[in-house]
């Protein structure tokens, strides 16, 4: 341990991984596996931002086990695999405002099918996995946000900041103020997931996404729920589109029954919606009220709930992945198969393609260059071939819509990629990006949510605290706004300021005095979930999120 010219206190390692998701996770343990393997050693770690390993995982899940096979072959046989409800059936369905429509599951195209996939907790998996990583001598530091990625002279990557905290509201450092640590690496692996902070920035200086399309996203909300026993269908797998949503506005949900009485019960709105006064967090609860699925509730009780921002840009938004120093791995470069509704499996696999390439330019005697060999293996993997398949299926969702025109015609190019291996369409382009399709609010309707009952739908505050959200008080706000003018200047008047619809956590408000005057605009960043979704659909681009002090954030069970 030495001092770095900063005053910190710097701690040297052959590979620093940033995030302790699944990717991050399967890196490290990789990596490991490897120093076993050939002899030697490798010292890796692992810092999460999160309370604890999992506490910011929120996925699905159903969960393809090629990236766990490839991984930990014998999986099946090790002692505490959280892997433990198989797909049993599954159902496709399109929803009208009182029934719904079936779709056939044997026309479904093969890779849409989920035999052979698990019901799972990503967030028990992910504690899981680090107890492997720890077993084989990994460090793993959770509550230590990395809030900036250090260069050396040249540019290259070397390292990450951890672990300061210490600043009051005012900006102005407490007594209790900690410098924190510089992690140093011969290289750098970001998996901070969707939207991570340090991986946006090291995108744009490295110009990693300059010959690909702009990334799109989704936002996805989940509530557990226990069941009454008579409705469990353990291993049962349903997703649906349609009502609430209307044509053009992409989307559709999930329930997944786990085996424990519980199920997960999901809805995602893709965040190139058009309408400001669309309410994403407003039409999963109206999802909820549907004759079908608030029979399902009905007798139950929600235990959790969260929210998380998806990757679903695939193919062809995929950035370049290396650059001196260090590599994007999960879904920091956004590896989410839309379709499927599946990433888990792509994160691991690349996780292991990345520490591969870094151990072999370790042994080497190599550092802070670019491990060229991840981007040749993703360039030939398994992973870039399944992307590729689908990677028509969100354009053809933009353009005509998420009932019969898109569907049909995604459907068509998912069976001619997967019987012949082209589409007709070639490679479709995304356009804008989510927050450029955001329109005026003068060419759109209110939109009238229900209020919520209080027993199947809820109001935003009351779901927060399922999430288990936690920010130490006296902090600067993490949610950071370019100018701070442009909410009330720009984007209430010309769009209505959707950041107040937007955010799953009722972070942002415009509060006016009495008589409605004189609006404001209100940031409770103590609600945060860390969904990102702020600094993906603003269209004015003014929000900035950063990582508040390490810990703080939601703090998902079984999630």
């Amino acid at each position: 341990m030495d001092d770095s010219p900063t005053g910190r206190e710097a701690m040297e390692f052959d590979v620093v991984i940033v995030g302790a998701g699944p990717a991050g996770l399967a890196a490290a343990i990789r990596l490991k596996q490897l120093a076993e393997e050939k002899g030697g050693d490798i010292n890796v770690v692992v810092v999460e931002k999160g309370s604890e390993v999992g506490a910011h995982i929120l996925s699905g899940a159903v969960l393809d086990p090629v990236g766990l096979d490839r991984l930990l072959p014998d999986w099946r046989d090790m002692p505490g695999a959280p892997v433990e409800t198989p797909v049993a059936s599954e159902s496709f369905r399109v929803m009208g405002a009182s029934g719904s429509v079936p779709l056939p599951v044997f026309a479904m195209p093969p890779m849409v099918k989920n035999h052979g996939a698990y019901i799972v907790s990503m967030g028990n998996v992910c504690r899981w996995l680090a107890e492997i990583a720890e077993g084989l001598g990994v460090e793993i530091y959770p509550g230590m946000a990395a809030s900036q990625y250090l260069t050396h002279t040249d540019g290259s990557v070397r390292g990450v900041v951890v672990g300061e905290m210490g600043y009051g509201k005012n900006g102005e450092k407490k007594a209790s103020y900690e410098p924190g640590m510089e992690l140093l690496g011969k290289y750098v692996l970001f998996a901070e997931g969707v939207r991570g902070s340090l991986s946006k920035q090291v995108i744009e200086a490295f110009h990693l996404d300059a010959d690909s399309e702009p990334q799109k996203y989704g936002i996805g909300l989940k509530e557990l729920w226990e069941v009454a026993p008579d409705k469990l269908r353990p291993g049962h797998v349903q997703h649906t589109f349609g009502w609430p949503l209307k044509n053009d506005t992409g989307g559709g949900s999930f329930c997944y029954h786990y085996a424990d009485g519980t199920v997960a019960l999901g809805f995602v709105v893709h965040l190139n919606y058009k309408n400001p006064y669309l309410y994403p967090y407003g039409e999963f609860q109206k999802f909820k009220t549907h004759p079908e699925i608030a029979a399902l509730l009905e007798g139950g009780k929600r235990i959790a709930y969260g929210s998380r921002a998806i990757t679903e840009g695939g193919f062809q938004s995929v950035p370049k992945l290396v650059f001196p120093g260090g590599a994007l791995i999960g879904c920091a470069a956004g590896f989410v198969n839309v379709p499927r509704i599946k990433g888990n499996h792509n994160a691991m696999l690349t996780g292991v393609m990345a520490a591969e390439a870094a151990f072999d330019a370790i042994a080497a005697g190599r550092a802070g260059d670019a491990l060229d060999a991840y981007q040749a293996a993703y360039d030939g993997s398994d992973v870039r071939a399944e992307l590729k398949k689908a990677r028509n299926v969100k354009p053809l969702w933009s353009r005509f819509g998420t009932l019969l025109g898109g569907v049909a015609l995604s459907g068509l190019d998912l069976w001619t990629n997967a019987l012949a291996g082209f589409s007709f369409f070639g490679t479709l382009g995304h356009g804008k990006t989510d927050a450029e399709a955001t329109e005026p609010a003068d060419k759109h309707k209110e939109i009238d949510y229900p209020k919520p009952d209080g027993t199947i739908t809820f109001d935003r505050l009351t779901n927060v605290a399922f999430s288990a959200t936690n920010h130490e008080e006296d902090q600067p706000a993490h949610l950071k706004l370019k100018e701070a003018s442009i909410p009330i200047d720009v984007n209430l008047p010309v769009y209505a300021e959707p950041a107040q619809r937007y955010c799953p956590a009722g972070v942002y408000e415009i509060v006016t005095e009495e008589g409605g005057g004189n609006p404001q605009f209100q940031i409770n960043a103590q609600n945060c979930v860390h969904c990102k979704t702020c600094d993906i659909k603003d269209p004015s681009q003014n929000i900035l999120w950063t990582t508040p002090e390490g810990g703080g954030g939601p703090n998902y069970p079984n999630m």
